[in-house]
């Protein structure tokens, strides 16, 4: 168990928001959330992206993919449900149209998500992405609970999960992160199937399989009738999720589930998180990272603490 910080280190300079992981650099622990953040270039005239600690761009697939059709979202009491069902313009087309630009942008840490259907889809896919420059690493969906196949059925799974992984793992030259479902009996166990199989950090949580009805038609909100909820509402539960994975395991944890803001990260950070992605958050405010980031330093200064880091895992049990 760490200590909390000692307010008598703290310094009258800025304090330290930089965090690592896989040996990542990132300038702060924050991360735009893949799908709620497109490729990064929709957002470059609204968000200073440079600020943010980096961004997973949009889920990618082996081919394009046209996703489910509308309605794909509905907001919740404190959240949201969505099906977009990992609509996206295919590797190839984003090495060709979306990295050339994302280069010519400095200081930015870009994860490319990954998706397939098979295991095949992921190792050519990786193997698609792995021709371009300027990716850190492969974020590797195995929980969008919003497609038909793969997805949620490799991450719900064990033995799936660990072949899937290996797959992946065997294909890549990145940094290997694996995104995992809540949809699980124990989300220890998966996290430890995910580092046992060769991933170098593990991101959580997805969002949860749900729905929602019009009582006056009587029929489903979402086209795909259930859809997966996020926002505000599943951070309680993201959080203790983040908690006991970060404790079944040696790999760093990046915590993802309703944050919005600078005391959120800090609570995920506490339960075990190196790192934290916002999604949800982006749709109400597309600057909201942007702003967190502020406060987070803010946050900093007010409580005394010079180095971020030294938060990860810090939880006082007495």
């Amino acid at each position: 168990m760490k200590s909390s910080p000692d307010s008598s280190a703290f310094s009258a300079s800025a304090p330290e928001l930089g965090v690592s992981f896989a040996g990542i650099q990132l300038k702060n622990p924050v991360i735009a959330a893949s799908g709620t953040f497109g490729y990064g270039l929709e957002f470059e005239d609204i968000v200073h992206l440079h600020t943010l600690g980096g961004f997973v761009v949009k889920g990618l697939s082996r081919e394009p993919m046209a996703g489910n059709p509308p309605p794909r979202l509905y907001e919740t009491a404190a959240g949201m449900l969505n099906a977009i069902g990992l609509q996206n313009i295919g590797a190839q087309a984003f090495l060709a149209e979306k990295l050339p630009q994302l280069q010519r942008m400095k200081d930015i840490v870009v994860f490319a998500n990954v998706f397939g259907y098979t295991r095949e889809d992921y190792e050519r896919t990786i193997q698609i992405l792995n021709e371009g420059q300027g990716i850190a690493a492969y974020e590797l969906n195995v929980s969008c609970p919003n497609t038909a196949h793969g997805g949620i059925q490799f991450g719900s799974d064990p033995r799936s999960l660990d072949e899937v992984v290996t797959t992946a793992r065997r294909t890549s030259r990145l940094p290997l992160i694996v995104k995992l479902s809540p949809n699980v009996t124990s989300i220890a166990q998966m996290a430890r199937v995910a580092q046992d199989a060769g991933a170098d950090a593990i991101s959580l949580i997805n969002t949860f399989v749900a729905m929602a009805i019009d009582p006056i038609t009587r029929k489903p909100r979402i086209s795909n009738v259930t859809a997966g909820l996020s926002g505000p509402a599943i951070k309680p539960i993201a959080l203790r999720m983040v908690y006991d994975a970060a404790k079944a395991v040696k790999i760093p944890v990046i915590g993802i589930g309703g944050i919005s803001t600078a005391a959120d990260i800090v609570e995920f950070m506490l339960a075990g998180a190196t790192a934290v992605q916002i999604g949800t958050a982006s749709y109400w405010d597309p600057r909201a990272g942007e702003k967190i980031v502020q406060e987070l330093e803010s946050w900093c200064r007010e409580q005394r603490v010079p180095r971020l880091r030294d938060l990860t895992g810090g939880m006082v049990m007495e």
